[in-house]
Formats: C-alpha cells, sequence, structure tokens
C-alpha cells in the first residue's frame, strides 16, 4: 500500500496560527511565568515554534504519553513513558499537544498533573479533532478543529515518519500501488 500527503494546512497558516495562540498566552500570563509541558513526541514543533512568540519567562518540562503506539488509531491503553517527577506544584503549567483526539491520554494526563497542585492547569493543542472524542476534555487554547482525517507533518507522525514536513497534511493510503 502507497502513502500520499495532501497539504491540509501551510506552513504559512502554521506560523499565522502559532502567533495568534502565543498573543493569547501573552495577554493571559503577562505577568507570570509559564511552565510550558511538551508531550513527546509530536508537540516538539509547536513547543519550539510557540514559545518563540512567548513574552514572559519561560520553563519547559518534557513528557512522554501515548494511546496511538504506530498505529491510526487510539489503543485505548494511556502509556505515561517519561514523567521525570516533573514538580508543577504552584506553578502556572501549561500542557502542550499537538493533536487532540479521542481525548484519553490528555484526561489522564491533566488529572495526573492537577494532583501536583499547580497554580493552574491548561491545555494548549494546536489541533483538535472532537468528532473522534471519548474523553470529557477540551483545549483552554486551540489552533486549528479538523475533520475525522489522520494528519501528519509539523512534529504529528504515522509510525515515526512525517514529522519534518512544515505543513501539516492528510495521510491517504492508496491501494494496488507498490
Amino acid at each position: 500500500m502507497k502513502e500520499e500527503v495532501k497539504v491540509m494546512i501551510s506552513e504559512e497558516e502554521i506560523t499565522e496560527k502559532v502567533k495568534e495562540i502565543a498573543a493569547q498566552i501573552n495577554k493571559d500570563y503577562a505577568d507570570k511565568e509559564v511552565f510550558l509541558l511538551c508531550i513527546l513526541k509530536g508537540s516538539v514543533y509547536f513547543t519550539c515554534e510557540l514559545s518563540k512568540y512567548l513574552t514572559m519567562p519561560v520553563k519547559m518540562g518534557f513528557m512522554k504519553a501515548s494511546s496511538y503506539g504506530d498505529g491510526l488509531t487510539s489503543s485505548g491503553v494511556v502509556r505515561i513513558n517519561q514523567d521525570e517527577e516533573i514538580n508543577v506544584k504552584g506553578k502556572h503549567v501549561i500542557v502542550i499537544e499537538d493533536i487532540v483526539d479521542s481525548g484519553r491520554t490528555l484526561a489522564f494526563l491533566m488529572h495526573m498533573l492537577a494532583k501536583r497542585e499547580p497554580a493552574s492547569l491548561r491545555l494548549c493543542s494546536f489541533l483538535d479533532k472532537p468528532s473522534g472524542r471519548v474523553s470529557d476534555v477540551s483545549p483552554d487554547y486551540t489552533g486549528f478543529t479538523i475533520p475525522d482525517k489522520f494528519v501528519v507533518g509539523f512534529g504529528m507522525d504515522y509510525a515515526q515518519r512525517y514529522r519534518n514536513l512544515p505543513y501539516i497534511g492528510e495521510l491517504i493510503f492508496k491501494e494496488g500501488e507498490e
């Protein structure tokens, strides 16, 4: 089976949306230090790009959490592979995610982090796919709401490929072509 990537969101649209999200965060946290918690691996590009436009003091942490593996759909089993016992107590935490789909991973993660007593806890996701939602979680900051398509690029992958694309594209499988 051959794969094709069809551009859904251009590099220019990504840059403009990241600036808009940063402007809102700058407004909301103007006089506060924020702690960006980057969910690996997919949100690395978004976290780095977003942090360039933030005007307040920023600290970063990284956590690996997933319910996908190498598949196209959520497995339903949340795995926290890298926690580092991140200390968020008393901090203004913004969890940075590439996409909210089923919401399982983020619902689990947000609940876990809330127990650690942050001063505030918000979720920032570049993409939101509400049609796939099975958990009661929604981003406080969102870039784009997208239809139920499997997307790659700007850090998002399929079986560890396509992360490096500067745009977001729909992954299309073409049968019978080798």
